[in-house]
């Protein structure tokens, strides 16, 4: 690899996308701050309340409530339905296991079901397929860390 060569084909095209993203959302940003400054939200709008009438209660939104961890299983079905699909769909590889954020393990997991689904392809179609990653990447994950991970568990 010379100097100013990427290290694997593709990076810079998703480098681009992310400066592109990331400079898409900086753009935003300041107009949305902007509005909320100069007074410019369903509040500010909102009529006023008589002298005895009570405050409504604000709806309850999703993001108030504080989201719980995923479990390592849960996890490694969301990386390996991802870069199956990705596979799937022709993308240029990535680099290794590791460049992918994947362990040994869900590497392991996602080998099995990229077969399965490129086999499924060929005979019933990509809709099949995709539809197959999703059901063996929860069963294969849940099977793969239905004893724990390596801190807790047999391991230990």
């Amino acid at each position: 690899m010379g100097r100013g060569e990427t290290p694997w084909p593709g990076a810079t095209a998703r480098r681009f996308r992310l400066a592109r993203a990331l400079a898409a959302l900086a753009l935003t940003l300041p107009a949305g701050a902007l509005a909320t400054a100069c007074g410019d939200s369903p509040a500010d709008r909102r009529p006023s309340r008589a002298a005895g009438e009570a405050a409504p209660t604000p709806p309850a939104s999703a993001s108030a409530s504080p989201r719980r961890p995923l479990s390592p299983a849960e996890l490694c079905t969301t990386a390996v339905r991802h870069w199956a699909r990705e596979a799937l769909d022709g993308a240029t590889p990535y680099g290794d296991y590791q460049s992918m954020g994947l362990s040994d393990r869900q590497y392991g997991v996602l080998r099995e079901v990229l077969a399965d689904a490129r086999a499924v392809r060929s005979d019933h179609g990509t809709r099949a397929a995709r539809s197959l990653i999703g059901r063996q990447a929860r069963d294969r994950c849940a099977e793969a860390y239905r004893e724990g991970t390596p801190t807790r568990g047999p391991w230990r």
